[in-house]
């Protein structure tokens, strides 16, 4: 389970920074959370690929987390995509979408299923590998972040010693969610001697844009990682409450309050072209902090 940055900015393009967008990929599947301007741009300069990709989750409509939108999904269209998309956001993002199509009188290739965010928490998407969760976070206007988490898929089968034990092909279910096998030979061929621990378990936390709040700890508990918006530093914790954001010292101490293991600092304000700052300022609340960059691909 792995997050690709597309970009960490706020409101503006700066700096070589881009608006929110970022690729979380589940066993091969890519989940594409908030899409700012230039996100597909983003995407093929840094190799992902969007046949991966049957989800998208759309915080809220702040044009930096999803003017990248249209043109994506068009762009999808005209290289010929067949498989289905599901687009889970705000539910006024709908007609928004719909009228860009209309005058434009384009038809899509492919189904694009609409899904409404609702006010509260809510399951969206759990199928065998994973689940998201949506949870609502405090901002100027409605806007949730996501709880991705991953499944474990049972132990992990070691080929070459299930076929030195003879173990049949139709028991390799029973064998990767724990079972032994007993051969007609009468010999018990534990579990342990043909597998090895597989994926865990992961949580990853996206926390959209937010006033400093508590009010989604208990959703957040124990994540493996977290992503929290930072827009401010400290020195302007003022400009950051008045409009409804962060500073990275009180994404840190969310971060500690939920327990989690690692925090991943965006959304930066436009304002500040050097980013350590943010760093130093979380640190002393939180120690292992990364300050995201855009192309890089971290470890849940």
């Amino acid at each position: 389970m792995k997050v690709t940055i597309l970009g960490n900015n706020s409101a503006l393009p700066a700096f070589g920074r881009h608006p929110t967008a970022q690729a979380v990929t589940v066993y091969g599947e890519m989940l594409l959370i908030d899409c700012g301007e230039g996100t597909q741009t983003q995407m093929q300069r840094f190799g992902l690929k969007w046949r991966n990709m049957h989800h998208i989750f759309i915080s809220h409509l702040h044009g930096d987390h999803y003017f990248g939108l249209p043109g994506l999904i068009n762009s999808m269209s005209l290289l010929g995509r067949i498989a289905p998309l599901h687009l889970h956001a705000p539910e006024p993002l709908r007609n928004i979408l719909d009228q860009i199509l209309k005058v434009a009188d384009t038809i899509l290739s492919y189904p694009l299923h609409f899904h409404p965010l609702p006010e509260g928490i809510a399951l969206l998407e759990d199928n065998e590998s994973f689940s998201v969760t949506c949870f609502p976070v405090d901002h100027r206007i409605q806007c949730h972040g996501f709880l991705v988490e991953r499944k474990t898929k049972g132990r992990k089968l070691l080929p070459d010693k299930c076929r030195e034990y003879e173990i049949p092909a139709i028991f390799f279910e029973r064998i990767k969610k724990g079972e032994d096998y007993l051969r007609k030979d009468g010999l018990l061929v534990k579990n342990e001697w043909v597998t090895e621990d597989g994926p865990s378990a992961k949580r990853y936390a996206y926390c959209a844009d937010t006033i400093f709040t508590d009010s989604f700890l208990s959703t957040i508990q124990g994540a493996d990682t977290i992503y929290h918006e930072c827009t401010y530093l400290e020195k302007d914790a003022d400009k950051a409450t008045a409009r409804y954001h962060c500073t990275a010292a009180q994404a840190a101490q969310v971060a500690k309050l939920a327990g989690a293991k690692q925090l991943l600092l965006g959304h930066f304000s436009s304002k500040y072209k050097e980013l350590d700052l943010f760093r130093e300022e979380a640190v002393p609340i939180f120690p292992n902090v990364l300050i995201t960059e855009e192309g890089i691909t971290y470890e849940i």
